[in-house]
């Protein structure tokens, strides 16, 4: 089996910071990709930042510039470093990872972590 877990999600107040980090375990050859969505009340689920095995990254319009995911030496762990924090950042973050197989691809998703950021 796969697992991936999320953690350091919380309450911060707008401008400030927080870190999510996101840890894969299971049977499976490589990782090819891990990344970050968001789901807020009553929007649909949205991406936020990915990486590739390669070290490629992108980000959404909201998060570019503010935001910086970075991968574990080991490759098995995927951060997202949050700053200058606004209050539509408020959503549950779950964390997406790609991996691969002898002959095929499989997605999983961590369970989120909840971001309020509020007043």
């Amino acid at each position: 089996q796969v697992q991936v877990v999320e953690s350091g999600g919380g309450w911060v107040q707008p401008g400030g910071s927080l870190i999510l980090s996101c840890a894969a375990s299971g049977s499976f050859f490589a990782i090819r990709t891990m990344g970050w969505y968001r789901q807020a009340p009553g929007k649909q689920r949205e991406l936020v930042a990915n990486i590739s095995n390669s070290g490629k990254s992108d980000y959404s319009d909201s998060a570019k510039g503010r935001f910086t995911i970075s991968t574990s030496g080991a490759g098995d762990t995927v951060y997202l470093e949050m700053n200058s924090l606004k209050p539509e950042d408020t959503a549950v973050y779950y964390c997406n990872v790609e991996v691969t197989h002898v002959t095929t691809t499989q997605t999983y998703w961590g369970k989120g972590t909840l971001v309020t950021v509020s007043s």
